[in-house]
């Protein structure tokens, strides 16, 4: 599961890029997610440092979401939030469709839905469930060996609140940490959207 430090960096960049909410305070952040000031005031350390955000007493904005969104790509790690992986052999479309209620997709089946359009061809699926989800999944996609193309992230608490598809700034960190040549191209699409 994401740690805190990132939640609170999802929830500052999508108010900053998707609502253009640019000020907060450490208060509200610390109230909303059930954590500490002093987890707060730590996740804006590295922030502040690098000039994305300014903090003056209880209170901070944005002065840099597209350097802040950067910077939490490059500290993004799929892999140690993956829960489950497995070979499927249908379609990607085909096995989106297969996926039991209460999951949100993810990288480029969450561009792909959200936007209507993949600006490329893909062949893997990146979903976020909660692990009571996995016995479910599991049924529907049984662990086969093979080119792994179905990967199961665990979703944290307040992922639901963006719907059935991550919010584009952890869309934009999940792709930015793939290999395949085809995330490049979603990634880029996806940068025009926020960056215009």
């Amino acid at each position: 599961m994401m740690s805190k430090k990132e939640i609170i960096w999802r929830e500052i960049l999508h108010q900053a890029i998707t609502n253009r909410k640019l000020d907060f305070t450490q208060k509200e952040l610390a109230r909303k997610f059930g954590v500490s000031l002093s987890t707060v005031f730590n996740a804006l350390k590295i922030p502040r440092q690098s000039g994305s955000i300014k903090v003056t007493g209880r209170n901070f904005s944005v002065r840099d979401a597209e350097k802040f969104l950067y910077f939490w790509a490059t500290q993004r790690n799929l892999k140690r939030d993956t829960i489950f992986e497995t070979n499927i052999m249908t379609g990607v479309r085909e096995a989106e469709g297969l996926m039991p209620p209460g999951i949100v997709f993810g990288a480029m089946s969450a561009y792909a839905k959200k936007y209507g359009e993949a600006p490329a061809d893909y062949d893997k699926v990146y979903i976020y469930a909660g692990r009571k989800d996995l016995v479910e999944i599991k049924k529907r996609f049984p662990y086969q060996k093979g080119q792994t193309n179905l990967f199961v992230l665990e979703k944290d608490p307040w992922l639901e609140k963006f719907g059935p598809v991550t919010s584009d700034v952890q869309t934009f960190a999940d792709l930015w940490n793939l290999e395949d040549w085809y995330a490049r191209e979603f990634l880029n699409k996806l940068k025009e959207k926020l960056f215009v």
